[in-house]
C-alpha cells in the first residue's frame, strides 16, 4: 500500500506531495542506524564478553542456574555471549520491530534458538510469571542502553524498573558500574559555540551581542561529538580530570534527580567556560574490565584509544563564564534527571552560579534559533572578513539590499558598512525576536527592516516602493542538511526577480559543487557489512540493512560534520557543477558527467561532496575544504557546515597511479531540487 506524504522540500521552499511506500519510514530508519558502527567495535564487544563470561561464572559458582535478562539485546549478540559463557537461559529484550526480527534470525542460525527467547517490548512492558513474558527473575542483567551521555537513553529508568520487576535482589549486571569523569576548561573555539561574541564590521563599527543573549544560560542540550578531533591546543585545563559520580547497576537504580560535586584547586588562571565529559563503565566487580570513553588525546599513544560513533564525548557549556584564579578553590557540580546532565561552577567568593537542580534553559531564544555550529560560523572571523570584503567591493552610497538567509547578521554588515537601505526577509518568528534585539542594542532598529514573509510573497509595497540593487546570502538555511540544499537562496532569487533592479548585483553570484573520492579512517565502519562479530553470525543484519539501503538510501549522500571524521583524498577535489545566481532557476535539467583519477594509494570507501560559493569575482568561500589538500592527502574541513558523504557499494583499493578513476553522473533536477548521483569505479 502507498500514501501521499507531505514533506517540506529544503531546496525549492515547496511543500512536496510524495507517493511512499508505507515501510519508507521503516527502510529509512533501519538505513540511518548504524547498527553496524557497535558491531565493528572490538574493544566493546571483547570488554562485555569478558565481563559476561565472568558474571556468569560467579553465578555458577554460588551453585545456581543462571537466568540472563538482556535489554536492548539488538542483534542478539550480548545473549548468544551469554549463553556460550554457560547461561542457562537468556530473555532477551528488543523494542524496535525490524531488529528484534533480526534477532530471532541470527539466534536461530547460530543454534541459540532453544536456549534464548526474543521479547519484542520495551523492558518496561515485560512481565513475570507462569503466563508473563518470563517465567522468572534473572540473576544475570545485561545491558547496552547508553548513550554519549551515559543516560540520554533512558537508561535510569529502565534500570529501575527492571530492578524492581525482573531480576533478583543482588543480581550479576554487566557493566557492573559505570563513572561519569568531568575536566574544567577555557576554550575559545568550543565557547564560540554558544554565545555571540562582538563582530568588528568596519573600521570603527563593531556589533555587539544584545545583553539577554550574552547573559543567556544557553541550550540545556549536551554537545555530543568526537572530541578526540578537537586538539588539547584549543583549550586550556583549569583544573584535574573529575570522577563526579558512579551508578552501581547490580543494586537498585534511582531515576530522579541528583546533584554531585567535585572541589578543587584550579590549576591554571583563566575564564571557566567549558566542561569536558565521558564516562566509563567496568564489566566487572573489581574494575579490572573497562571499557572507557575517553577521547584519544588522553592515550600515551592516541593511536591505542578505540574509535565509536555509537558512544562519543560530551561538552557542556557552564551558564556564563567564571574568572578563576591559580591555586583557588572552586566546586564543580553535576545534576542528571533521568535522561539528560548539566553542570554548575562556584567559588568560595561567588554563590554558585543558579541552583545546581535548576536545568538551563535559553530565555534569549538565540540558542533556539541558532545551532552550536551555527553560533561557531557566525564567530568565524575568517568568515565574516570574506562577507565584509564582498560586501564592501560591491555596495554603493544608494545601494538597496535585500537579505535572504535564516538568523543572518549579513544585512546588518551591509547596513553597518553603508548601503541607504537594507531589507531581510526572516519568516521565522523567533529568529526575527532575535534580529531584532541585536538591532536595537546596536541602535539599527531603523536602518534595517525586518520582513516576516516568505520570498515569494514580498511585494514592491513591502519594500517601500523600491527596488533591490544588491540581493545578499550566506546562504544559510535551517532546513538544509545537505551541501545543495542551501539551493534554496537560487528559489528565492528567482521568487523575487520582479523586486531586483535590471542590473541587480546577486551574493553571491554563484556556487559550484566539488566532489573527491576519499579513504575514511573510520567512519567506513558505519556502512561496512560485518559477516561475524566474535565468532557469531549476524549476516541476517547485514541483509536486513541493506534491504532497507536498496530501498533508496544507497542512491543519495548523508550529511556528515567531516572535520570530526578524519579522511584523507585520494583524487583531487573536482569541480562537477556550478550554479549561476545571476540568472533564475533554469527550467531544464542540468547534468555533469565525468571521471577524476585515483592518484593516491589507499582503500577509496566514497566521495565526499560540498559547495563552494562565489560571493564575488575575487571572494569565495568553501563549505568542505579549506585549504588545499596536502601530498598524502590529508584534509582540513569547515568546521560549521556539513558535507555530503556517498558510500560506494564496495570499497575500491586504489593503486595511486591514476589508471582507476571514480566516475560520476549527477543530476540536478530543477522540479524536484535535488541532485541525482551516481557513483562508482571505472577501472582499465
Amino acid at each position: 500500500m502507498k500514501t501521499f506524504c507531505g514533506r517540506a522540500n529544503p531546496t525549492t521552499g515547496a511543500l512536496d506531495w510524495v507517493e511512499e511506500s508505507e515501510e519508507y519510514d521503516y527502510h529509512q530508519e533501519i538505513a540511518r542506524s548504524c547498527y553496524a558502527d557497535m558491531l565493528h567495535d572490538r574493544d566493546r564487544n571483547i570488554k562485555y564478553y569478558q565481563g559476561i563470561k565472568a558474571a556468569v561464572q560467579r553465578v555458577k559458582a554460588r551453585g545456581e542456574k543462571v537466568i540472563v535478562l538482556d535489554i536492548g539485546t539488538g542483534t542478539g549478540l550480548l545473549s548468544m555471549m551469554a549463553v556460550t559463557a554457560g547461561a542457562d537461559y537468556c530473555y532477551a529484550v528488543e523494542v524496535f520491530k525490524p531488529m528484534a526480527n533480526a534477532a530471532v534470525t541470527i539466534v536461530k542460525k547460530n543454534g541459540f534458538a532453544d536456549k534464548i527467547k526474543v521479547i519484542n517490548k520495551h523492558s518496561t512492558e515485560v512481565t513475570v510469571g507462569p503466563d508473563g513474558d518470563m517465567l522468572t527473575r534473572a540473576n544475570v542483567l545485561v545491558t547496552e542502553l547508553f548513550d554519549t551521555e551515559l543516560i540520554g537513553e533512558g537508561a535510569l529508568p529502565s534500570y529501575e524498573h527492571a530492578h524492581m520487576h525482573l531480576v533478583q535482589r543482588g543480581c550479576e549486571a554487566v557493566p557492573h558500574r559505570a563513572t561519569v569523569y568531568a575536566q574544567l576548561v577555557e576554550s575559545e573555539r568550543l565557547w564560540s559555540w554558544t554565545h555571540l561574541q562582538p563582530i568588528d564590521v568596519d573600521d570603527d563599527k563593531r556589533l555587539m551581542p544584545p545583553p539577554a543573549v550574552g547573559s543567556c544560560s544557553g541550550a540545556p542540550s549536551v554537545c555530543d561529538i568526537q572530541l578526540s578531533q578537537v586538539s588539547p591546543q584549543s583549550f586550556t585545563a583549569l583544573g584535574p580530570l573529575c570522577t563526579m559520580f558512579s551508578v552501581d547497576f547490580s543494586q537498585p537504580v534511582s531515576s530522579a534527580s541528583q546533584s554531585y560535586s567535585s572541589k578543587f584547586q584550579v590549576q591554571a588562571s583563566g575564564q571557566a567556560q567549558v566542561v569536558l565529559s565521558w564516562w566509563d563503565i567496568d564489566m566487572d566487580p573489581e574494575g579490572s574490565i573497562v571499557c572507557s570513553m575517553a577521547p584519544n588525546w588522553t592515550y600515551a599513544d592516541p593511536k591505542e584509544g578505540p574509535w565509536r560513533d555509537h558512544w562519543m564525548q560530551s561538552v557542556y557549556f557552564l551558564p556564563s563564564e567564571m574568572a578563576v584564579r591559580e591555586g583557588e578553590e572552586v566546586s564543580l557540580t553535576v545534576t542528571h534527571d533521568d535522561y539528560s546532565l548539566w553542570y554548575n561552577l562556584s567559588n568560595s567568593q561567588q554563590a554558585s552560579m543558579g541552583s545546581p537542580l535548576d536545568r538551563p534553559m535559553c530565555t534569549c531564544q538565540a540558542h533556539l534559533v541558532w545551532t552550536r555550529p551555527r553560533f561557531g560560523e557566525l564567530n568565524d572571523r575568517h568568515r565574516n572578513e570574506s562577507y565584509r570584503n564582498a560586501l564592501r567591493s560591491v555596495l554603493k552610497p544608494d545601494s538597496v539590499c535585500l537579505g535572504i538567509s535564516d538568523g543572518s547578521l549579513l544585512p546588518i554588515f551591509a547596513s553597518m558598512i553603508g548601503a541607504q537601505k537594507v531589507f531581510t526577509i526572516e519568516n521565522s518568528g523567533m529568529s526575527r525576536q532575535v534580529i531584532e534585539q541585536i538591532l536595537e542594542c546596536n541602535s539599527l532598529k531603523d536602518k534595517v527592516q525586518l520582513l516576516g514573509m516568505r520570498p515569494e510573497q514580498v511585494t514592491s509595497a513591502d519594500l517601500e516602493g523600491q527596488q533591490v540593487s544588491l540581493l545578499i546570502g550566506e546562504p544559510y538555511f535551517s532546513t538544509s542538511l545537505l551541501p545543495w540544499h542551501s539551493l534554496f537562496f537560487w528559489y528565492c532569487r528567482t521568487a523575487l526577480a520582479q523586486t531586483l533592479q535590471p542590473n541587480a548585483t546577486i551574493l553571491p553570484s554563484s556556487a559550484t559543487l566539488y566532489v573527491m573520492g576519499v579513504e575514511f579512517q573510520d567512519l567506513w565502519r558505519i556502512r561496512a557489512p560485518c559477516g561475524t562479530c566474535e565468532g557469531f553470525d549476524v549476516t541476517p543484519m547485514d541483509e536486513m540493512v541493506q534491504q532497507s539501503l536498496d530501498f533508496r538510501e544507497s542512491r543519495e549522500a548523508e550529511p556528515h560534520p567531516l572535520w570530526e571524521y578524519p579522511c584523507r583524498g585520494l583524487t583531487n577535489p573536482q569541480p562537477v557543477m556550478t550554479f549561476n545566481f545571476q540568472q533564475c532557476v533554469p527550467e531544464q535539467p542540468i547534468s555533469s558527467q565525468g571521471s577524476v583519477p585515483l592518484l593516491r594509494t589507499g582503500c577509496c570507501h566514497g566521495v565526499a561532496l560540498w559547495m563552494e560559493f562565489h560571493l564575488t569575482d575575487d571572494v569565495t568561500l568553501s563549505m568542505g575544504l579549506m585549504e588545499p589538500v596536502s601530498e598524502e592527502g590529508a584534509c582540513k574541513w569547515s568546521p560549521h557546515r556539513k558535507q555530503g558523504v556517498y558510500f560506494l557499494k564496495s570499497p575500491w583499493e586504489s593503486s595511486g597511479d591514476g589508471r582507476a578513476s571514480v566516475s560520476y553522473n549527477l543530476t540536478f533536477d530543477p522540479s524536484l531540487g535535488d541532485i541525482k548521483l551516481d557513483f562508482s569505479i571505472a577501472s582499465p
